[in-house]
């Protein structure tokens, strides 16, 4: 299993079966070095494990790597198999295993949006409203009833969260996403900053079920504490 100190970050009963799935579809690579006397190739297992520890635990290559994998082994790999089109099979794989272990709760969802650095730009990188017109991007994000990730979509950081929701809506709802059935009317939890016409008359067309904070309207997070304080000394 993947670990992190003492604690498991993967359990070997979800990644043994994910792992010999995976390893099964990349092309068998030829050995084309003339005298055979070169360094051997590092196994596709251990490279995958390396890779999921880079993903669950949001670490760096060099972290993940070791005397027995390096970084750049780990990251020659990954393009590998991103140019092999295996990923988009992984991907789906671990959505597969997920529906059939946990399952999502795909009735009741969430939507918001959050700023991230980008340093080095991007096609969706743009000034940032909240920090000094830095470079950014937002991801407008869904999760599902528990908070598992569904959907992301990307754009500039001074884009509003009400206008990324259509296009985030788009991909909940395309096939290839591969979440399953979709449920009939599920509800969508949103935070004031979708409250707009537009989007009040898009969820009703959809199907979706909209739950959503008024725009000055004070909720629990935002009540004034009455109990009685001490004066303040001057």
């Amino acid at each position: 299993m993947i670990t992190r100190g003492s604690a498991p970050a993967v359990l070997s009963c979800i990644l043994d079966p994910i792992r010999d799935r995976f390893l099964a579809l990349p092309p068998v690579r030829e050995d084309r070095h003339p005298w055979g006397c070169h360094n051997p190739r590092i196994s596709d297992a251990v490279v995958f494990d390396r890779l999921v520890q880079v993903l669950v635990l949001g670490c760096g290559y060099e972290r993940a790597a070791d005397k027995d994998c390096s970084a750049t082994t780990l990251r020659r790999r990954r393009d590998e198999w991103i140019a092999a089109g295996v990923t988009e099979t992984l991907r789906l794989l671990v959505l597969a295993a997920c529906d059939r272990m946990i399952g999502l709760e795909l009735d009741q969802l969430s939507a918001d949006g959050c700023i991230a650095k980008a340093p080095s730009g991007g096609e969706c990188a743009g000034k940032s409203p909240v920090d000094r017109a830095k470079r950014s991007i937002k991801r407008s994000q869904l999760a599902d009833g528990q908070g598992i990730p569904l959907v992301t979509y990307p754009a500039p950081a001074n884009t509003r969260d009400h206008t990324l929701l259509p296009a985030t809506l788009d991909r909940f709802a395309d096939p290839q996403a591969s979440l399953g059935p979709l449920p009939a009317s599920p509800r969508l939890s949103l935070d004031a900053g979708y409250d707009y016409g537009m989007v009040h008359q898009d969820l009703p067309a959809r199907g979706i079920t909209g739950q959503i904070a008024r725009r000055g309207a004070k909720t629990s997070i935002y009540r004034w504490d009455t109990r009685p304080r001490s004066p303040r000394i001057r």
